[in-house]
Protein backbone atom coordinates (compact mmCIF):
# COMPACT_ATOMS: atom_id res chain seq x y z
CA UNK A 1 0.00 0.00 0.00
CA UNK A 2 1.43 3.38 -0.96
CA UNK A 3 0.79 6.64 0.85
CA UNK A 4 -1.82 7.93 -1.65
CA UNK A 5 -3.86 4.76 -1.01
CA UNK A 6 -4.15 5.51 2.71
CA UNK A 7 -7.39 7.21 3.74
CA UNK A 8 -6.64 10.27 5.87
CA UNK A 9 -10.14 10.53 7.30
CA UNK A 10 -11.21 8.71 10.41
CA UNK A 11 -13.44 5.65 9.86
CA UNK A 12 -16.59 7.69 10.49
CA UNK A 13 -15.46 10.36 8.02
CA UNK A 14 -15.57 13.10 10.63
CA UNK A 15 -11.91 13.82 11.24
CA UNK A 16 -9.09 14.57 8.87
CA UNK A 17 -5.56 13.87 10.07
CA UNK A 18 -3.65 17.12 9.59
CA UNK A 19 -0.18 16.31 10.86
CA UNK A 20 1.35 13.75 8.56
CA UNK A 21 -1.35 13.95 5.90
CA UNK A 22 -0.90 14.81 2.25
CA UNK A 23 -2.84 18.06 2.02
CA UNK A 24 -0.48 19.61 -0.52
CA UNK A 25 -2.00 17.62 -3.40
CA UNK A 26 -5.62 18.77 -2.90
CA UNK A 27 -4.46 22.35 -2.31
CA UNK A 28 -2.55 22.24 -5.60
CA UNK A 29 -5.62 20.79 -7.32
CA UNK A 30 -7.76 23.58 -5.86
CA UNK A 31 -5.41 26.32 -7.04
CA UNK A 32 -5.09 24.78 -10.51
CA UNK A 33 -8.88 24.58 -10.83
CA UNK A 34 -9.24 28.20 -9.72
CA UNK A 35 -6.76 29.25 -12.40
CA UNK A 36 -8.94 27.50 -14.98
CA UNK A 37 -11.66 30.09 -14.31
CA UNK A 38 -9.45 32.95 -15.51
CA UNK A 39 -9.72 34.41 -18.96
CA UNK A 40 -12.13 33.50 -21.70
CA UNK A 41 -13.25 29.92 -21.24
CA UNK A 42 -16.12 27.95 -22.64
CA UNK A 43 -19.12 27.22 -20.45
CA UNK A 44 -18.07 23.56 -20.35
CA UNK A 45 -14.53 24.46 -19.20
CA UNK A 46 -15.90 26.75 -16.49
CA UNK A 47 -18.32 24.06 -15.29
CA UNK A 48 -15.49 21.51 -15.15
CA UNK A 49 -13.31 23.95 -13.22
CA UNK A 50 -16.10 24.63 -10.72
CA UNK A 51 -16.63 20.89 -10.25
CA UNK A 52 -12.90 20.44 -9.63
CA UNK A 53 -12.94 23.29 -7.11
CA UNK A 54 -15.85 21.70 -5.28
CA UNK A 55 -14.14 18.29 -5.22
CA UNK A 56 -10.91 19.80 -3.85
CA UNK A 57 -12.79 21.69 -1.16
CA UNK A 58 -14.65 18.55 -0.10
CA UNK A 59 -11.32 16.71 0.08
CA UNK A 60 -9.89 19.49 2.25
CA UNK A 61 -12.92 19.40 4.55
CA UNK A 62 -14.17 22.86 3.57
CA UNK A 63 -17.45 21.47 2.23
CA UNK A 64 -19.66 18.57 3.08
CA UNK A 65 -22.06 17.65 5.84
CA UNK A 66 -21.68 19.44 9.16
CA UNK A 67 -20.21 17.35 11.94
CA UNK A 68 -20.73 19.48 15.00
CA UNK A 69 -24.39 18.61 15.47
CA UNK A 70 -24.50 14.98 14.35
CA UNK A 71 -24.84 13.63 17.89
CA UNK A 72 -21.54 11.72 17.80
CA UNK A 73 -18.98 12.14 20.60
CA UNK A 74 -16.17 14.59 19.93
CA UNK A 75 -12.53 13.50 20.12
CA UNK A 76 -10.95 16.71 18.81
CA UNK A 77 -9.35 17.68 22.13
CA UNK A 78 -7.72 14.33 22.82
CA UNK A 79 -4.56 12.64 21.69
CA UNK A 80 -5.44 10.27 18.88
CA UNK A 81 -3.93 7.37 20.84
CA UNK A 82 -6.63 7.88 23.47
CA UNK A 83 -9.53 7.63 21.02
CA UNK A 84 -11.27 4.89 19.02
CA UNK A 85 -9.22 6.05 16.02
CA UNK A 86 -5.84 4.97 17.44
CA UNK A 87 -5.44 1.88 15.24
CA UNK A 88 -6.26 3.73 12.01
CA UNK A 89 -3.89 6.53 12.86
CA UNK A 90 -1.11 4.03 13.55
CA UNK A 91 -1.43 2.89 9.92
CA UNK A 92 -1.06 6.50 8.74
CA UNK A 93 1.96 7.05 10.96
CA UNK A 94 3.71 4.16 9.19
CA UNK A 95 3.75 6.31 6.03
CA UNK A 96 4.75 9.59 7.69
Amino acid sequence: MSEPDVECRAPGGRYLVVRGSDKERPITALMNARRQLRGKRSAEDRAAARAAIDAAKVTLGARGPVWWDDGEPHFNRRLVGNTPYAAGYAVLEAFA
